[in-house]
């Protein structure tokens, strides 16, 4: 099993405004400007939280979205509106630890489900891309426990007006 990171954040390391919004990123790009789709097509798994899930919905194109994937949403509710995303009520260190060891898992979003990922050492790889946008306030991406993690830099690419940086648990 190996469990990815993959998301954008501004320059100042924020997933969104302090009301959880994206509307920085969706102006400033497009997932055709990267190498989501291949990404993409190497997951068996997402993961994500309540508040990513909602963002999803409001896409025109809801239904079509992870179509290849198990999909997984942290929710206190039983059921979810769209088909393909499975409810999931417990821990997350919890939940990733008990699924197949052949899978590829992608964590989508934000920090709590990526923070107690961090504090168990279960993520294996950050794919963050950086784009040219600082909000000065807002959703962070790393709220972790204090606690030393190493990675290493693997790759750097750049896409138009963001760049990515891939690193590897050290």
């Amino acid at each position: 099993m190996s469990v990815y990171f993959y998301g954008c954040i501004t320059m100042d390391g924020y997933l969104a405004d302090k009301n959880h919004n994206l509307d920085w990123l969706y102006q400033t790009g497009t997932t055709e400007e990267t190498d989501y789709e291949n990404f993409y097509n190497n997951m068996d798994i997402t993961i994500m939280g309540k508040r990513t899930f909602r963002e999803l919905e409001k896409s025109e194109t809801s239904e079509e979205i992870y179509p290849t994937t198990k999909n997984y949403v942290f929710t206190h509710s039983g059921t979810l509106p769209l088909k393909g995303f499975i409810p999931v009520n417990c821990g997350a260190a919890e939940f990733v630890r008990q699924l197949d060891r052949d899978k590829n898992i992608w964590i989508i979003g934000g920090n709590t489900i990526l923070a107690p990922l961090l504090d168990e050492d279960l993520v294996d790889c950050m794919i963050l891309q950086i784009a040219p946008v600082l909000l000065g306030d807002g959703i962070p991406l790393f709220s972790q426990k204090e606690g030393r993690k190493r990675f290493a830099l693997k790759e750097v690419k750049k896409y138009g007006s963001f760049a990515e940086l891939v690193y590897v648990r050290a």
